[in-house]
């Protein structure tokens, strides 16, 4: 029988984290490295985080709530990662330093060495207003990013979102483009919207780009903050659910990178994209075959 690490069926275990953070740092950084020692336990090599899961209280604490890049929770993503040894997306965290003192949100990638392998800014910034239910201005805290960032891993080539960047899939296609075999998506995706759009959102994001989709979210009440759906989940590019998560804890899949490869041969849709006529291209390389990691993409302060 083909081992786990077989060429003929290479298997690679990945675990996506629940929980619900609130204005208590230490109290979300306790909860953050348990879930990741028991992702890691239970054979994860690679583990994502939900989005702001340092502090997710009243926006009016946000900005006292940021850190630099080498501050206290950053450094818990290195010492968590060089720890159980797994390559480890940072969900996200408020950085310090945004455009009149507003934040960035930010997602970092740290591999087992404890080493900073990609930093991701968010790009959309979630301004809604559904009466009644729903009403977040992140612009009023947050600074958007500007740059689509990738990194190579044992996994192959992931693409970093988060959250509400879910809803553009312009976005996805150029991380396809770029030859992604998978996409992560730290979240705190509301309640309200994600129990008419998450799951449909994610599988929709998997299918077209014949990604897998690692999603992670935040869930239940958080004080001064929507409550938020939770229901993180691992898709496949096929759209199916290879695992999920209801409460706080941890979901873990075996991800078949031959599945994928397979995949893209067959239905080749990537590869009929017109970038002529919409302007986002897909090479046909080798890793957007699915057939290996692409080097490291590391980016400093901007």
């Amino acid at each position: 029988m083909a081992g786990p690490e077989s060429p003929t069926r290479a298997l690679f275990m990945v675990g996506v984290c629940q929980l619900t953070s609130g204005a208590d740092k230490r109290a979300n950084r306790f909860a953050v490295a348990r879930l990741v020692g028991q992702a890691a336990g239970r054979g994860a090599r690679l583990v994502v985080l939900p989005e702001m899961w340092p502090y997710y209280g009243p926006a009016r604490g946000m900005a006292e709530a940021a850190e630099p890049l080498d501050g206290p929770s950053a450094g818990l993503l290195r010492n968590l990662a060089r720890l159980h040894r797994v390559w480890l997306v940072g969900g996200s965290i408020p950085e310090a330093g945004g455009s009149g003192g507003k934040v960035w949100n930010t997602s970092l990638l740290v591999a087992p060495d404890g080493a900073v392998a990609a930093t991701y800014r968010k790009i959309h910034l979630f301004d809604v207003d559904i009466p009644g239910k729903v009403r977040s201005r992140e612009s009023e805290s947050y600074t958007a990013g500007a740059e689509v960032v990738s990194a190579g891993t044992p996994l192959g080539l992931l693409g970093l979102t988060v959250c509400y960047d879910l809803r553009f899939p312009e976005l996805y296609r150029a991380l396809a483009a770029r030859g992604c075999a998978a996409i992560a998506v730290p979240s705190a995706f509301t309640a309200v919207t994600g129990a008419a759009h998450w799951e449909t959102l994610l599988r929709a994001r998997a299918i077209e780009d014949q990604v897998f989709v690692l999603a992670s979210n935040q869930v239940g009440e958080h004080p001064g903050r929507p409550a938020s759906f939770g229901h993180s989940m691992v898709v496949d590019p096929w759209g199916r659910v290879l695992a999920s998560v209801e409460g706080e804890g941890v979901a873990i899949a075996a991800l078949d990178l031959s599945e994928l490869e397979k995949i893209r041969r067959e239905l080749p849709a990537l590869r009929h994209g017109r970038p002529d006529l919409f302007g986002v291209g897909v090479p046909g390389s080798a890793q957007a075959r699915g057939r290996g990691p692409a080097p490291a993409r590391r980016r400093g302060r901007r």
